[in-house]
């Protein structure tokens, strides 16, 4: 007996937002992607998924339909974030002209033959300002003449338990004339306190500039329960090396504390491009935040160049796995290929627990998803 509804992950990358719905109890049953090393992250992290590499372009329906056993109308829920880079406000060059950008079209071509009974779609906040909202307003224009009632929010991902300040938007969608309602905040004020870059990495193993391997055993016992819930029964932890920085990266973090920048660098230590900036610029760069502190978003790039991603204590840049955690990630998850290459699925990634809390949303939505899980 399957424990709740069924999802498909297009553009699926490791799995961030299909793990959300795992974990409120969807089965997911493929996932789709054009980057063939993240897919064998979600392909081990998955086991009971298919996995579909190539081109959106050219995966077809009748194909997802073969693998999921499924026929045109059955899927529960079809996930899905196209390719933000052509969007993010970190791409100054961001527009409808980027290739990457129409890629949504595709997500729809495969809504109108699988005829989901719900959709989701997220992407980067900075959609909002792209040709004056024009995306927006052929997303949802494209969902509607397929016969799906839409609404779209911006999500503050602190607000869910996640230790990063990140903001996504959502679409939601669905064909049943079901409510649509977006997850309310579980963190924040009045609420519970928000989960701190401390509580996410303390139990993670000190190690030095350029070292660490790819199994660590923790430092210490959980202490919190975020910390419990992402270890889960493992007895170490993977994806646990830091980046090798240069002489001169080094001699500049010396000088930084916690809750500084590069402001903290001594002039002549100075980036030469950075000397000419104002104090007000690139109020991230070289940062280490407090241990009290929300992480800044995650990017495909943990650079310490370009944001707050030197450690709280230790003179280097965050880990993988430190940034899967401050994406929320269990430490079961294993990221594939280089370094390189799991910073970016890192980064790519929806949260989690973002996810889940969408999940979670629709089955207060939709009778028939709560009645299975009450089910099972």
């Amino acid at each position: 007996m399957r424990r709740m509804g069924t999802v498909i992950d297009l553009f699926c990358g490791a799995g961030g937002l299909s793990e959300g719905f795992r974990q409120a109890g969807f089965e997911v049953l493929a996932g789709s992607d054009f980057d063939d090393t993240a897919g064998k992250t979600f392909a081990a992290t998955h086991p009971e998924a298919t996995f579909l590499g190539g081109r959106i372009q050219d995966l077809t329906v009748s194909r997802l339909l073969e693998v999921t056993g499924l026929k045109s109308g059955q899927l529960d829920v079809l996930v899905g974030g196209p390719p933000c880079q052509g969007y993010s406000v970190y791409n100054h060059n961001r527009g409808v002209d980027d290739p990457r950008a129409g890629l949504f079209r595709e997500y729809l071509r495969i809504v109108e033959g699988l005829r989901p009974k719900w959709l989701v779609m997220e992407n980067v906040s900075g959609l909002t300002s792209i040709a004056d909202g024009g995306i927006i307003r052929e997303i949802q224009t494209g969902m509607k003449e397929l016969g799906y009632e839409v609404d779209f929010k911006i999500l503050k991902a602190e607000e869910y338990g996640v230790p990063q300040e990140r903001r996504r938007i959502f679409f939601i969608a669905n064909r049943i004339g079901a409510p649509i309602r977006f997850p309310e905040p579980t963190h924040g004020k009045d609420l519970k306190p928000f989960v701190t870059i401390w509580d996410a990495i303390s139990d993670l193993p000190a190690v030095e500039n350029g070292k660490g391997g790819e199994l660590e055993k923790y430092a210490s016992a959980p202490s919190n329960s975020y910390q419990a819930e992402l270890r889960g029964n493992r007895k170490q932890v993977a994806n646990h090396a830091a980046p090798k920085l240069s002489s001169t990266n080094m001699e500049r973090m010396k000088h930084i504390p916690a809750g500084g920048s590069w402001r903290d660098i001594p002039f002549d230590l100075l980036p030469e491009g950075m000397k000419k900036a104002k104090r007000s610029d690139h109020t991230k760069r070289y940062g280490r935040p407090r241990k009290s502190d929300l992480a800044c978003t995650i990017l495909t790039k943990c650079d310490v160049h370009w944001g707050a991603y030197i450690h709280p204590e230790q003179d280097r840049a965050i880990t993988v796995r430190e940034a899967a955690r401050l994406q929320s990630f269990p430490d079961g998850f294993v990221f594939h290929g280089s370094r390189t290459e799991q910073y970016i699925q890192v980064g790519n990634a929806v949260p989690p627990l973002l996810g889940r809390a969408v999940a979670d949303a629709l089955i207060s939505c939709d009778y028939s998803l709560s009645r299975e899980k009450a089910v099972a």
